[in-house]
């Protein structure tokens, strides 16, 4: 007789069985495979930060550099112009920086020190000098003048300022009040007949470039700032972000996390005050000892030729940064270059489409991140417009959720228990990342009105404290996530944040105007939003448009400056008298549904004038470029 039938699987069938898991898999789970290495990268990297964690003596970015240098000395680091400088030579040309400050008069180990210059090696080296010296470096946006440059120093209460020579005029407009604080300025050049503003290149060229022993740092804990980066702010009155030592430790895996490696070559034409610029490409470059191509500034016409004199392998990019290149004329060696990788974020669907069809197949890594922001999203998958997904592993290390938002009430929608409201999936939400050991909030310097402004109490039970992102956003049911919108007092314009509230204060203060509401309105074919003003005018005044712009350009940088101003009889308010914006953003700067008179700020007039309808059309239609 026959034996029995096993119900076990034969030695035949089981390969089979296993062969049919992947298919089964990919099926019905298409993004598990990536969302194991992605959790694969997520315990690798908590790894390498815990290990480092446990040196002794600590372990710091500084150190990261300094093994880098040691291990490969005559690697270049950095290419600018017609000039590259290797490992050893960044570690030299930043002793001698270290060497000629620590011996300065005017400086005290450990002081605060604001960088106020443009993209440059000497930036770099400086950067770089302070770090050996123990000294948190405040990176000022090089385009702020006057007030809100001084607010910067009361921010992150800087002892020196040392500034590119090209910027010595800004320098000097604020001088007075910088001699009473008492001020080192200190100018990258070799000779200042300023009183008050010291030259200091000489004194660097003489200094000697012997190495900084570790004493001097020995006061630095990880909880010790190392750089105050100025947020949403680089309008009137700039907020300091404060990035400890522990936060930009962990920033160096922002490159190796995404496959990025020393044979690399990484183009670097974003500002290196901005997060983007300073931790994503130099801290990031940093941990995998590429080469920087480093730029003074975005230029869409020289980036392709760049990228091919330089042999680029990585570039970066913001949203507009893609936009630009995409609106550039087409070219039939547009796919003759050795990109293989974009890493950035803000990029639209129908950008990153364009994109791909026009410069070939490079690999994009779009995120999500904010300067003092708790939380962060790495679109490891591809999908085209997502700024991330939702990953349960994730998720439990750094809890955050969505919850629902009230735009016209300007806050979160909050239950009979006083508790917020989690959005359903497909339902846009509040981002809130829970404050925790492991994704703390460090605020702003010297501004604790702000940072607890940041801080969302009683979100999903008394007592929990959660970080306001600021951003709407929306996941879908494959678990992607999107960027919305900005809500607030916060929009987006040329790659930079727009604090409403700060540019009405530098409105008001003009002669003729008595209130002022900021928002941004969206214009076809442009990345973000672009600033609009509602205004009233103050009693037996006439609209002054050549006085409101000379008072602008003096007062903010371009991006933050309203380009559209809208004369109303009054400002309307809530009940709570908060300024009402959602109407007005929605009416934008169309003349043929505003009844109220409109002007557009013209540079070659010098002054605001009336928006006409030929002027709107041509804006519309994409003739007319803002």
């Amino acid at each position: 007789n026959a034996p029995p039938h096993s119900a076990k699987p034969s030695s035949a069938t089981l390969p089979i069985f296993l062969l049919i898991i992947p298919f089964a898999l990919k099926t019905f789970s298409p993004y598990v495979w990536m969302d194991i290495v992605y959790f694969g990268d997520l315990v690798r990297i908590l790894v390498k930060f815990v290990a480092r964690r446990r040196r002794r003596p600590l372990f710091f970015v500084l150190d990261r550099f300094l093994e880098q240098t040691e291990a490969h000395p005559d690697n270049t680091f950095i290419v600018f112009e017609n000039e590259s400088y290797t490992y050893a030579c960044t570690d030299k040309r930043s002793n001698k920086i270290a060497n000629a400050l620590q011996s300065h008069a005017g400086y005290k180990g450990g002081d605060t020190v604001a960088l106020f210059m443009g993209n440059e090696p000497t930036f770099l080296f400086t950067w770089l000098a302070l770090a050996k010296l123990g000294s948190p470096v405040a990176l000022l946006n090089h385009n702020i003048r006057t007030k809100s440059l001084l607010h910067c120093f009361n921010c992150c209460k800087a002892k020196v300022l040392i500034a590119a020579a090209e910027l010595k005029e800004a320098v000097e407009d604020v001088l007075p009040s910088l001699i009473e604080q008492g001020v080192t300025v200190l100018l990258m050049s070799k000779n200042s007949d300023t009183p008050g503003i010291q030259s200091f290149s000489d004194e660097v060229e003489k200094a000697s470039d012997d190495p900084i022993p570790r004493s001097f740092r020995s006061h630095i804990t990880f909880k010790s700032p190392a750089v105050y980066i100025y947020t949403s702010g680089t309008t009137g009155l700039p907020k300091a972000a404060v990035v400890n030592q522990n936060r930009i430790l962990t920033a160096l895996a922002v490159l190796s996390s995404n496959g990025v490696v020393s044979s690399d070559v990484f183009y670097l034409n974003l500002p290196l005050y901005h997060t983007a610029g300073f931790v994503v490409g130099f801290i990031g470059t940093i941990e995998t000892g590429s080469t920087i191509i480093l730029k003074r500034k975005f230029s869409a016409s020289q980036f392709w030729d760049d990228c091919r004199k330089h042999n680029v392998t990585v570039i970066q990019y913001i949203g507009e940064v893609m936009r630009y290149l995409c609106c550039a004329p087409k070219k039939d060696n547009d796919k003759d270059h050795k990109v293989r990788l974009a890493i950035g974020n803000g990029i639209r669907a129908e950008i990153w489409k364009e994109f791909l069809n026009r410069f070939g197949n490079i690999q994009i890594r779009e995120f999500y991140a904010s300067t003092e922001g708790n939380v962060g999203f790495l679109n490891y998958v591809g999908k085209i417009g997502a700024i991330g997904r939702v990953h349960f592993f994730h998720q439990k290390l750094f809890p955050y959720t969505l919850v629902k938002y009230d735009t016209e009430r300007d806050e979160p929608v909050r239950d009979a228990n006083g508790l917020c409201i989690e959005s359903r999936k497909g339902e846009p939400g509040l981002l809130v990342s829970k404050i925790t050991n492991l994704a703390p909030f460090s605020g702003y310097a010297q501004n604790e009105e702000q940072t607890e402004r940041k801080r969302l109490h009683n979100v999903l039970k008394k007592g929990d404290l959660y970080f306001n992102t600021g951003d709407l956003m929306r996941i879908d049911k494959d678990n992607f996530i999107y960027f919305q919108d900005r809500v607030g007092d916060t929009f987006r314009w040329k790659g930079e944040n727009v604090a409403t509230t700060e540019v009405s204060d530098i409105l008001t203060i003009c002669d003729c105007l008595k209130e002022a509401n900021v928002y941004g309105v969206q214009v076809p074919g442009h990345e973000g939003r672009i600033g609009m003003a509602a205004v009233t005018l103050k009693k037996e005044v006439q609209f002054d448009g050549r006085k409101i712009y000379n008072h602008v350009v003096s007062c903010l940088p371009s991006y933050a400056r309203p380009r559209f101003i809208r004369m109303q009889s009054t400002v309307e308010v809530t009940g709570t008298f908060k300024q009402m914006k959602v109407k007005l953003v929605e009416m934008g700067f169309d003349p043929g549904r505003i009844q109220d008179p409109l002007y557009i700020l013209d540079d070659n007039a010098k002054s605001y004038v009336p928006l006409t309808a030929q002027i709107y059309h041509a804006i519309i239609s994409g003739s007319t470029k803002l």
